[in-house]
């Protein structure tokens, strides 16, 4: 269920919210924003009375929200059941337009996906989601990996474990213990003692690298990017075919490059 107070409403830059005070709180944003993010993949299509039961909301304000977003051309309806249009992309867009990391970026992910032969990218940690923010043109016919504005669950992709490598450990500890480790293939790390494991690793070595967590056939290699001030802003990283690139190859030749790359622009950020 998307409830108001699971919807991940983010106002730091790390994918955490904070109080602010009652006065301050316009609840019915929060509520209207929960509706929204109540769609996925799996519910594209729902009547009033599923988006109330996934967001928790009355069905009787579950139906003025709906309809409020009809009116302002964010969903559509056939009088029965509703869906979003493609104006919510509107709300994706103004981050990526506005935006200072995924402008600064660009030109970098490009040079280095030119000097690597693959597809590079930017991603941000969002509650217990990865969010890719930028990527570069694949250098080859064929690309692989993620658009920007894709959403993975954190635990399976190498930004996932290198962002949350830079977080202190009782931070960990709490994301650990809320977070729900679904498996997506056999080698999927879904025991929360080992994947702190991983992520204690991925500390010490700077970098990590996911193989088949989310895909049998796909491997990941990422570091954080950090700011001037260490302050961690995000994640550089490349989805590559695990059968083209063995982890000794990545290791040797793809680690050094994307640590080179992360360090010219921790003087940027």
């Amino acid at each position: 269920m998307v409830s108001l107070e699971s919807s991940g409403l983010v106002s730091q830059a790390d994918g955490r919210s904070f109080d602010i005070d009652a006065a301050d709180l316009i609840a019915g944003l929060g509520r209207g924003l929960a509706v929204i993010e109540a769609f996925d993949d799996a519910h594209g299509r729902m009547t009033v009375a599923q988006v109330a039961q996934r967001t928790g909301i009355p069905r009787t304000a579950a139906r003025r929200y709906l309809l409020s977003l009809c009116h302002f051309g964010y969903a559509a309806t056939d009088g029965k059941q509703f869906w979003l249009s493609p104006r919510v992309l509107r709300l994706g867009q103004s981050y990526l337009d506005g935006a200072r990391l995924p402008r600064l970026v660009q030109p970098f992910i490009q040079s280095l996906s030119m000097n690597s032969g693959e597809t590079v990218n930017v991603s941000v940690l969002d509650g217990h989601e990865v969010v890719y923010v930028a990527r570069s043109n694949s250098p080859r016919v064929v690309s692989i990996g993620f658009h920007a504005g894709a959403r993975v669950p954190a635990h399976v992709v190498s930004p996932g474990l290198v962002i949350l490598s830079t977080l202190k450990d009782e931070p960990l500890r709490s994301w650990v213990a809320e977070h729900e480790f679904a498996g997506f293939t056999a080698s999927t790390i879904v025991i929360a003692q080992n994947f702190t494991e991983q992520v204690q690793r991925a500390r010490r070595q700077n970098h990590w690298i996911s193989v088949g967590q989310l895909d049998a056939g796909l491997t990941g290699v990422a570091t954080a990017l950090r700011d001037r001030f260490g302050e961690c802003k995000g994640a550089l990283g490349m989805t590559l075919q695990s059968t083209a690139w063995p982890e000794e190859q990545i290791v040797r030749r793809l680690v050094p490059m994307l640590l080179e790359t992360a360090q010219v622009l921790r003087s940027l950020i």
